[in-house]
């Protein structure tokens, strides 16, 4: 750390240069700008800094390694493990660089780095346009994109990384880096789930594909119920096109105008199936589970923007995730599924959802570190709730359930979908063999280790 005289003297500097805003603590607005969406996290960083674009990204990362900081990266906040705070780090906060500019001649579409989900959508909608994107509307979508990403359109589209065209990127070293496949193609290797170690993304451009139309079902049916419409889904994803996916979705019936108020707050399973065209034929791939007994059925065309709106989970509750990535998903996994989501304690808010895989995923890029390509399910429990008296009970239900699929777990993960569960964790989640590659990019690009507040992959 500089000196006190050093350091008062640069954050000065650092307030007249940005054209965006510098806080410090005690400064108006400082507490609001380090809260992030899990209330898990409280970190007092030294100094954020509100970038307006890259040059003041370029600015406030030269200030950080004057001062000697870890640099933290903001773009969305919505990482459950808190990657976009530090305690005594400089906070790069990119949330005014959120422009989204879409090219609907050439397919594509630049995003700012502080952009968020929904913004990427309802921007590409209007030209029947479209990417992978996640499941919830206040993502971030470079921390996505760049830790791999799946979302409702990956089985047809590939995963959000294999549809990255180029990242904008200021490294360490306060230099300005475009990374693409014919400029620094091993940095743009590493950015295709390697996530935040490289440097601050400021913009990224994205393949974008036609769709014209986009429909759902969702069927809830009582827990009892669960094995069997489960498996059915199972079944038809199987036999399905690759425009077909959707998840599992066990919870509390949400207080919504289609969900009966009996049915309100009472543990449901939900089977959802999205469908990258029309009602029709997304009718008739769901006529096995149509004829299943059920309690709440939702169909029909529904804008994609919108459905990406369908699981937002609001910010400032308390957040704990894990995932699991499953060679299969056996009649057996499917009963400790449904049993470990029977024993979910509902009023905290908690989720077990069960993604189908396959598709564009498995025929993607293998070259990319995102490891759990070849898994055809992937396990996510999410435990959301208000109070620290139920930290202990919410936390041990999802390690419960991850534990419980373990015996079918191909050994690799989502880093986008955990926290901190430590080092071997993140090694299989960038995969055993791209480590040393990986560690060899990072020498690169952030021999210091700079940028740390992520699933952190160590310069060689």
């Amino acid at each position: 750390m500089a000196p006190l005289s050093k350091a008062g003297a640069a954050l000065a500097a650092l307030r007249d240069d940005l054209v965006g805003a510098v806080l410090a603590p005690g400064d108006p607005g400082y507490d609001e700008a380090r809260t992030v969406f899990n209330a898990m996290i409280d970190r007092r960083p030294a100094v954020i800094a509100q970038c307006a674009d890259a040059t003041d990204v370029v600015r406030a990362v030269r200030f950080g390694r004057e001062l000697d900081l870890p640099i933290a990266v903001r773009g969305g906040g919505h990482g459950v493990a808190g990657a976009a705070l530090g305690d005594g780090a400089l906070v790069v906060d990119l949330r005014r660089m959120h422009e989204v500019s879409v090219d609907p001649a050439a397919e594509a579409v630049r995003i700012g780095g502080g952009a968020v989900m929904s913004r990427l959508d309802r921007a590409t909608e209007p030209y029947g346009l479209a990417t992978t994107g996640g499941r919830d509307s206040t993502t971030g979508v470079a921390g996505f994109v760049l830790g791999g990403g799946t979302g409702w359109l990956d089985r047809a589209f590939g995963l959000a990384a294999d549809n990255l065209l180029g990242v904008e990127l200021v490294t360490a070293d306060a230099e300005r880096v475009h990374a693409s496949a014919d400029e620094n193609p091993e940095l743009f290797w590493a950015l295709h789930g390697g996530g935040g170690n490289f440097g601050v993304a400021t913009a990224l451009t994205l393949r974008l594909h036609e769709l014209p139309e986009f429909s759902v079902a969702l069927l809830l049916h009582l827990p009892e119920s669960g094995p069997d419409a489960v498996r059915t889904f199972r079944e038809i994803v199987a036999g399905g096109p690759d425009e077909l996916g959707g998840a599992v979705l066990y919870g509390a019936g949400p207080p919504a105008e289609f969900v009966p108020e009996r049915l309100v707050g009472t543990l449901l399973c939900g089977v959802l199936l999205t469908y990258a065209g029309g009602e029709d034929d997304l009718r008739k791939l769901a006529e096995p589970l149509l004829a299943l007994p059920h309690e709440v059925e939702l169909a029909g065309d529904m804008p994609y923007a919108d459905v990406q709106c369908m699981l937002d989970v609001p910010s400032g509750l308390r957040n704990h995730w894990s995932a699991e990535c499953l060679a299969g998903l056996p009649d057996e996994s499917v009963d400790v599924c449904c049993a470990r989501a029977d024993g979910m304690p509902v009023p905290t808010g908690c989720r077990f959802l069960l993604f189908p895989q396959g598709g564009a995923i498995a025929a993607g890029p293998h070259e990319y570190p995102v490891p759990y390509r070849d898994a055809p399910w992937a396990a996510h429990p999410i435990a959301v709730w208000e109070h620290d008296d139920d930290d202990e009970r919410a936390i041990g239900w999802v390690r419960e359930v991850r534990d419980g699929l373990r015996p079918w777990s191909t050994g690799a993960v989502h880093l986008n979908f955990i926290g901190d569960e430590g080092p071997e964790r993140v090694r299989a989640g960038l995969g055993a063999g791209n480590t040393l590659r990986l560690e060899k990019v990072k020498r690169r690009y952030d021999p210091d280790n700079v940028f740390r507040f992520n699933h952190n992959i160590r310069p060689v």
